[in-house]
C-alpha cells in the first residue's frame, strides 16, 4: 500500500508539474518595449506649452500605447501670443527638460527636429550658410570692343557673390577673366573673336523656414557644406549641454529646400570630385535641348551634389548627433541625391507616405470628396528600407497616415490596410502623423495642425485608437525581430536618370510625389515589381555599396547581412568601377544576374576613353557577361526559391530569427483565402498569431521536399503571423467553419448616448438599424459614444462558437455579450467569435463611436470660428480654404441588420 501510495503521488507530482509548465510557457509574442509601439509626431504650436499639460498629453498617449514622441515646434495660435516661447530659450530648454523627465518616468522616450518647422533653418542662419543657387549672368561682346562695368545679377533680392568670369571665343578659346576683376568691376578689351561673357554667382534662394515657431524664423540652410552645418549646430551645442543621451534622436524631414542647386565651393568640389574644370563647358551645362555632351555634364553636375549633400552634410550630421550620444533620423526622399546613399547615412532611415492609396478589401471605405491620391508605391517604400537593410540598420520608420482623408474623416479602419502596405515593405518603426499639442483648457476641438489626423484626446477616434496601435506594436514586436529574410539585391541605376535633360533643370529631386519622373517605366521598376508579385524578397543596392561588398562561403557580403545575387537590369550607363567589381565578385562564385549591360559609363571626364575600357571589359569577360534568358531559372540555380503563396493573393514579408522564419500575410483581395498555403521552408511546425487579438496556437501543416504548408483561413482585410519552429509548441490554433447561415438578430434596440458633444442627444429605441443623424437634429450633429443593446434568444441551432457581423459599422466598436467584455472592431472585417451563447435570452450591448466630422460641420454651421491659427490656419486636403459647411452629414452608428453565424470546430 505505502508504494501504490507512493506511485500515486509521484504520478500526480508530475501530472502538476506537467500542466503548470504547460501553463507557464513562454508566449511566442516577444515582451514589447516603446520601440515596438508607434511613436508620433507631436506639434508644439508657438511652443506654447505649460507642464501640467505636458504631462497630461504624455500620459494620455502612454495609456493609448504611443511610446514615444518626436517633437515638432510650428507656428502659434491666435491670442496665445503671450503665452509663446522662442525656441532654444532657457524656458524652452526647461520644458524640454521636463518632457523628457516625464517621459522617462513612463517608460517613453523623445526625439526632435533639430529647428522648427522644416526643413532645417532658422534665425541665426547667415547669408554665407543660406541655401544657395547658381546664378550665371551672360554679355555679348564684339571683338575689339571693350567691357568696362560692374558685373551684377540685377533681379536678385539678397546679393549674390561674384565667384568666377569666364569668357569663350566664337573661335572656340576659353579666357578666365577672374584674376582681371577688381571687386565687381571688371574692364577687358576682347582681341581676336567675338565673345560671350559668362559670371558664375553664387546666389541665395531666399527660402524662408517653412511653418516657423516663435524664435525659429530666417533663412534655409545651406545642405552641401559642412561649415554651414558646423555654424548651424552651434547653439545646439550650447542648447543641449547636459542633455547627451537624453534625446532618443535627432530628425530631418524630408528635402524640401527649393531651387537650390549650388554652393559656394561648389565649382572646387566639382573639378576635384569629377577631374575636370566645369567653368570650360558652361554653355553645355546650360543648354536646355538634349545633347550627349551637355547630358553627361548634367550628370556629373548632379552627382555632384549627392556626393556634397552626402559627404558634407548628412554624414557629418550623423556623426555629430552621434558625439552627444543622439541617433538620427532622415528623410531622404525629394533630394537631388542617391536616396540609398542618404538613407544609409543615417540610424533610422525614415520614408513617408502622402495621401490614400485603393484596396479591394469589400467594405473598405475611399470616398473621392474626402481623398488625395496616394503616393505608397511599394516600391518607393523599398528604398528605405533597403537602406536599412544592406546596411545593417535595425529599424526603419516611416511618416505615417499623412492626409489620410480630409480633416475629422479619418476613421480607423482606414489606417490599417495603408500601414500594412508599410510594414509589408520594411517598415518596422511607424510614426504616426500626427498629434498636436492642445491644452486641456482650450475648446474644442482643441488647437489642430493643417495636414494630420490629429492623433489625440480630443479627436472621437481616439477612444479606440489604442486598439490600432495595439496592432502595430504587435506587428513591429516581430518586424524588429531577428534580420530581414530578403535574399537577392537589384541594382539600381541612377545615372540613367542624372543623365536626362529635363529641360536644362540641374536640379532634379527624387520625390514621392513625381514617381512618373524617375521611377515608374524604368527597366528598374518592372523587374522589382516582377520580383514582389512573383514571391521574392528584394532589396536595393547603390554603386557605393556594391563597392563595399565580399564575396565569402557563398554570399554576397554586405554591412547588413548576407545575400545569395545581385541583378542588374537593363541600364545605359554603369560606372566602370561598379560592373569591374561586379565582374569580381562573379569570378569569385557570386550569383551576379545580368539583365542587360551598360553600354556607356557616365559622365563627361574622358568618356570616350573610358567607354573603349568598358567594351573591352564586356569583351574580355564575355564568359562571365551572359545575360539571362529566364530570370527565375537563374535565381533558382542560386538557391533562391519564392514564397508561391502570393498566388493565392497574399502580400508578405519575412525575416530571420536564428534561422527561424516569420512571415507576416495580409489579405487585401476581396475574396476569402481557406487552403493550404506554402512557405518556403521545409519539415517546419508553425505557429499562428493573430496581432489583432494576439491570439496563437499551433497550425496543422502538411510537410512536403521544400516546402511546409499551413492551413489558414484568412479574410478580406486580415493579417496573421507565422513563426517556424521545430517541433509543436503550443496548443492547436482553432479552426472553424461555418455550421449554418447567418441569422439576423431582431428585436428593440435601445441607443444611449454616452459621451462626445456639443450636446448628448436623447435616447432612442428602434427595430431597424439606420445612421443615429436620423433619429434628430441633436442626433445630426453628435460626434462621440454611444451604446446599443439588444436583448435576443438563442437560435436553436448545435454550435462551438458564435461569429458576430455588424456589417458597416461607422466607425468602430466594443462589444459585450452577457457583460463580458469580447472585443474591439475597428477594422474591416467587423466580425468577431463571440463563443457560446446562453440558452434563453442573451444581452449583446455594442458601444460605437463615430467621427468628429458631423460635429465640426455643425459648429461651423453656427458660426462658431474654431480655426484661430497662424500662417497657413486651416486648409482641406486640396490645400483650399476648410469649409466643413459643405459637407453632409457623414452616417453615424450602426447602420446593416447585426447576424450572428453558428460556427463548427475543425481539425
Amino acid at each position: 500500500m505505502k508504494l501504490n501510495h507512493a506511485l500515486l503521488f509521484l504520478v500526480f507530482i508530475s501530472f502538476f508539474t506537467c500542466k503548470v509548465n504547460e501553463q507557464d510557457k513562454t508566449s511566442p509574442w516577444p515582451e514589447q518595449n516603446n520601440t515596438n509601439k508607434p511613436w508620433t509626431r507631436w506639434w508644439w504650436m508657438g511652443s506654447s506649452v505649460d507642464k501640467p499639460n505636458i504631462k497630461s498629453s504624455l500620459i494620455d498617449f502612454h495609456k493609448a500605447g504611443i511610446g514615444g514622441v518626436e517633437i515638432t515646434p510650428i507656428y502659434g495660435v491666435k491670442g496665445q501670443e503671450d503665452n509663446f516661447i522662442d525656441y532654444l530659450s532657457p524656458k524652452w530648454m526647461d520644458m524640454l527638460k521636463y518632457t523628457i523627465h516625464v517621459s522617462d518616468s513612463l517608460g517613453m522616450q523623445v526625439d526632435m527636429v533639430l529647428g522648427t518647422g522644416w526643413p532645417y533653418g532658422g534665425s541665426h542662419v547667415t547669408a554665407p550658410y543660406a541655401a544657395t543657387k547658381l546664378i550665371i549672368e551672360t554679355f555679348q561682346i564684339k571683338k575689339d570692343q571693350t567691357f568696362n562695368k560692374d558685373i551684377t545679377a540685377t533681379k536678385e533680392k539678397v546679393t549674390p557673390q561674384l565667384l568666377h568670369v569666364v569668357a569663350y571665343g566664337s573661335d572656340g578659346s576659353y579666357l578666365d577673366l577672374t584674376p582681371k576683376l577688381k571687386g565687381n568691376h571688371l574692364q577687358w578689351q576682347a582681341s581676336h573673336t567675338d565673345y560671350t561673357i559668362y559670371a558664375i554667382f553664387a546666389g541665395k534662394t531666399g527660402q524662408q523656414v517653412k511653418r516657423a515657431a516663435p524664435g525659429g524664423s530666417g533663412y534655409t540652410l545651406d545642405h552641401y557644406s559642412t561649415e554651414a552645418l558646423n555654424a548651424y549646430v552651434q547653439p545646439f551645442n550650447k542648447a543641449f549641454d547636459g542633455f547627451e543621451g537624453k534625446l532618443r534622436a535627432i530628425f530631418n524631414d524630408s528635402y524640401e529646400v527649393y531651387g537650390t542647386d549650388f554652393t559656394p565651393m561648389f565649382l572646387e568640389a566639382f573639378e576635384k570630385l569629377r577631374g575636370y574644370d566645369l567653368k570650360l563647358y558652361l554653355s553645355q551645362l546650360l543648354d536646355k535641348e538634349d545633347s550627349e555632351i551637355g547630358n553627361r555634364i548634367k550628370s556629373d553636375y548632379r552627382e555632384t551634389l549627392s556626393d556634397l549633400l552626402l559627404n558634407r552634410f548628412d554624414v557629418p550630421w550623423t556623426n555629430w548627433a552621434n558625439s552627444k550620444n543622439y541617433k538620427t533620423k532622415l528623410q531622404a526622399h525629394g533630394s537631388p541625391g542617391n536616396l540609398i546613399d542618404l538613407y544609409a547615412s543615417a540610424d533610422i532611415p525614415e520614408c513617408e507616405t502622402f495621401g490614400s492609396m485603393p484596396y479591394d478589401i469589400p467594405g473598405f471605405r475611399r470616398e473621392q470628396e474626402d481623398i488625395r491620391e496616394g503616393d505608397a508605391d511599394p516600391v518607393m517604400l523599398k528604398f528605405s528600407s533597403s537602406a536599412a537593410h544592406i546596411s545593417g540598420k535595425q529599424l526603419t520608420s516611416s511618416e505615417t497616415f499623412t492626409w489620410l482623408r480630409d480633416h475629422f474623416k479619418t476613421a480607423l479602419s482606414q489606417c490599417k490596410p495603408e500601414v500594412e502596405d508599410l510594414l509589408l515593405n520594411g517598415i518596422n518603426h511607424v510614426f504616426l502623423h500626427g498629434s498636436t499639442y492642445s491644452p486641456k483648457q482650450a475648446e474644442w476641438p482643441g488647437w489642430k495642425f493643417y495636414a494630420s489626423v490629429n492623433f489625440n484626446a480630443t479627436n472621437t477616434i481616439w477612444e479606440d485608437a489604442p486598439s490600432l496601435f495595439s496592432y502595430i506594436a504587435n506587428c513591429q514586436s516581430m518586424l524588429q525581430s531577428g534580420k530581414p529574410d530578403n535574399e537577392t539585391l537589384l541594382y539600381w541605376p541612377i545615372y540613367d536618370t542624372w543623365d536626362k535633360n529635363f529641360g536644362g533643370n540641374l536640379f532634379f529631386q527624387f520625390k514621392i510625389h513625381s514617381l512618373d519622373e524617375w521611377l515608374h517605366n524604368t527597366p528598374f521598376y518592372h523587374t522589382t515589381k516582377k520580383l514582389m508579385s512573383n514571391g521574392y524578397g528584394v532589396d536595393f543596392i547603390s554603386d557605393n555599396f556594391i563597392k563595399q561588398a565580399t564575396f565569402k562561403d557563398g554570399h554576397i557580403v554586405l554591412p547588413g547581412g548576407n545575400y545569395k545575387s545581385i541583378i542588374i537590369p537593363n541600364c545605359e550607363k554603369m560606372p566602370m568601377a561598379t560592373l569591374e567589381k561586379l565582374i569580381s565578385l562573379k569570378k569569385l562564385g557570386a550569383h551576379i544576374i545580368f539583365e542587360g549591360l551598360p553600354n556607356s559609363v557616365p559622365g563627361f571626364y574622358n568618356y570616350e576613353a573610358q567607354n573603349l575600357k568598358l567594351s573591352q571589359l564586356i569583351s574580355e569577360n564575355s564568359s562571365f557577361l551572359n545575360l539571362t534568358s529566364n530570370l527565375f531559372n537563374d535565381l533558382e540555380n542560386a538557391q533562391i526559391h519564392p514564397e508561391t503563396l502570393v498566388k493565392t493573393g497574399l502580400k508578405f514579408i519575412k525575416r530571420d530569427v536564428d534561422g527561424e522564419k516569420i512571415y507576416y500575410l495580409v489579405n487585401h483581395t476581396s475574396k476569402v483565402i481557406d487552403e493550404y498555403i506554402p512557405i518556403s521552408i521545409k519539415n517546419k511546425e508553425v505557429i499562428i498569431l493573430d496581432p489583432l487579438t494576439k491570439k496563437y496556437g499551433n497550425a496543422l501543416v502538411k510537410k512536403e521536399d521544400n516546402t511546409t504548408l499551413v492551413k489558414l483561413r484568412i479574410e478580406p482585410g486580415q493579417s496573421f503571423i507565422l513563426k517556424t519552429e521545430n517541433t509543436k509548441s503550443y496548443q492547436n490554433w482553432n479552426y472553424y467553419k461555418t455550421a449554418g447561415s447567418p441569422i439576423n438578430l431582431e428585436g428593440t434596440w435601445e441607443i444611449n448616448f454616452e459621451k462626445g458633444g456639443p450636446e448628448l442627444p436623447a435616447s432612442a429605441k428602434t427595430n431597424t438599424l439606420k445612421s443615429w443623424t436620423s433619429l434628430s437634429p441633436e442626433a445630426e450633429a453628435f460626434s462621440g459614444t454611444a451604446l446599443y443593446t439588444l436583448e435576443f434568444n438563442a437560435p436553436e441551432v448545435e454550435a462551438d462558437n458564435w461569429k458576430l457581423n455588424l456589417g458597416d459599422v461607422r466607425e468602430s466598436a466594443k462589444v459585450w455579450l452577457n457583460g463580458n467584455y469580447i472585443g474591439d472592431l475597428w477594422s474591416v472585417p467587423f466580425n468577431i467569435n463571440l463563443g457560446q451563447l446562453k440558452k434563453g435570452k442573451n444581452e449583446l450591448k455594442i458601444q460605437v463611436t463615430n467621427l468628429a466630422a458631423n460635429r465640426i460641420r455643425a459648429k461651423e454651421m453656427r458660426g462658431e470660428e474654431w480655426k484661430i491659427f497662424y500662417e497657413i490656419n486651416m486648409v482641406d486636403k486640396d490645400y483650399k480654404k476648410f469649409d466643413a459647411t459643405k459637407w453632409q452629414p457623414m452616417p453615424s452608428g450602426l447602420l446593416d441588420p447585426i447576424s450572428i453565424t453558428p460556427l463548427k470546430k475543425t481539425e
